[in-house]
């Protein structure tokens, strides 16, 4: 879908539609591409069930991690790489 400036305005909960299906809808300015709308990503975020077929796949399924009581000081980092003073 192309639409100049005054009819993307005219017809935005159209195009805004036509985007978030999948169609290309690009906007112009003076008969040439000035934008393109297109639909919002939404935040993959972690994906729970797809991690555990990994660990699953890796052997990792018994796995268990625990880090230290000072893991977030700052020290720790620096103890950790071999920076101490």
């Amino acid at each position: 879908m192309e639409l100049s400036i005054r009819d993307a305005k005219a017809r935005f909960t159209e195009a805004a539609a036509a985007a978030a299906r999948g169609e290309r809808v690009v906007v112009t300015k003076h008969g040439r591409p000035f934008v393109e709308l297109v639909p919002a990503r939404t935040g993959a975020g972690m994906d729970f069930d797809k991690a555990a077929i990994v660990r699953r796949a890796l052997g990792l399924e018994g796995v268990r991690v625990t880090l230290p009581a000072d893991f977030d000081d700052p020290a720790f980092s620096r103890r950790a790489l071999g920076l101490e003073e």
